[in-house]
């Protein structure tokens, strides 16, 4: 009896092992399939920007903001502006009569005051909505609020915001006097629901200084006159140390009204394109798309080039392609066809 007993133990503990044995083979099937799933692979971060795209500098990114766009008033009484020596790209176009106005395109780099902010054109809006910008200004031409209107830029316009997110100063007069802090740029962006990321893709081409052998002949002193007006006429001249053009106006130095900090410009790109005027007040109709002669000034040079628009964006063009511009600040002067580049700019060794 006793020997039945411990046989049938046997037989249970027997059962018992091998069911173990089965169940723990059946977990590890399950921990590691023959054939196991291939992972999905791991997401790709986004294109970290380590160029800034309007300067083709280095260092100092991610250049992941949307550019801003500001129009800045150039008359004498506004000067010494505020804000420009940030600026990657200033535009420098006929407002009304012969009277310029500035467009400064801001990226890389953004000044904690803006001014004095004025008035818009339609041109002005066209060029922010080709370079997918956040624009302001303070007023605008019946064509430039039309467009405005319409939507087709984000955008913060003073004339709603006098007082509030636009200041005005007490040591000038208006229309002279008034300013935006990129602090409330900000603020703006968020309460139009804007997007603060830069999507565009800028076109342009850039090389070190001294890396390009194939410049133009010398120029160390450009004059760039707007109807021959002295207060409306820029002077640049180079610096072979700095590899840089100084800026005068008016037979002034451009330089920042709260630091005294001097314009600084590695390129100095001249245009000329049809304009008509409009109405009596001077206003402009500008042909920013057909293209059309150039003269592009980097390291003390000058190249006989042309333009063309490039998704709306004004983009410098030589014999094989892109131009490229020296790595640095860009200025634009956007002159009439009439009397066009021989008459507005002189330079010399």
């Amino acid at each position: 009896m006793k020997k039945w007993l411990i046989l049938l133990a046997l037989l249970i503990v027997a059962a018992l092992l091998a069911f173990w044995l089965i169940g723990r083979e059946d977990a590890e099937e399950q921990e590691t399939p023959e054939n196991p799933e291939t992972p999905e692979p791991a997401e790709i971060p986004e294109e970290v920007l380590t160029m800034a795209p309007f300067t083709g500098m280095q260092g100092d990114g991610p250049y992941g903001s949307r550019a801003v766009m500001a129009v800045i008033n150039n008359h004498p009484a506004a000067r010494p502006q505020t804000g420009l020596v940030e600026a990657d790209i200033v535009f420098e176009l006929i407002a009304e009569y012969n009277i310029t106005r500035f467009l400064a395109l801001y990226q890389s780099q953004f000044p904690v005051n803006i001014g004095p902010v004025r008035s818009a054109r339609d041109y002005f809006v066209e060029l922010a909505d080709a370079y997918d910008a956040f624009f302001v200004a303070h007023g605008y031409s019946p064509e430039a609020k039309q467009l405005l209107d319409s939507g087709v830029v984000d955008h913060i316009n003073g004339m709603q915001y006098d007082g509030t997110l636009f200041k005005r100063s007490l040591d000038r007069v208006a229309p002279h006097n008034s300013y935006i802090t990129y602090e409330n740029v900000e603020l703006a962006m968020e309460m139009t629901s804007a997007s603060p990321s830069y999507s565009t893709k800028a076109p342009y081409a850039f090389s070190a200084p001294g890396s390009n052998d194939k410049l133009g002949g010398q120029a160390a002193s450009i004059e760039v006159s707007y109807g021959g007006d002295p207060l409306f006429t820029s002077t640049y001249t180079y610096d072979a140390e700095s590899q840089l053009y100084g800026r005068t106006s008016g037979g002034i130095a451009t330089a920042d009204k709260e630091t005294s900090q001097p314009i600084e410009i590695a390129n100095v790109l001249v245009i000329e394109t049809a304009h008509e005027t409009i109405d009596a007040k001077g206003r402009q109709e500008i042909d920013l798309t057909s293209g059309g002669q150039a003269l592009l000034f980097r390291e003390g040079s000058v190249q006989d080039i042309t333009w063309r628009a490039e998704n709306g964006m004004l983009v410098p063009v030589g014999e094989s392609g892109i131009a490229e511009l020296t790595q640095g600040k860009t200025w634009v002067h956007i002159i009439p066809e009439t009397p066009g580049i021989a008459q507005a700019v002189q330079y010399s060794p």
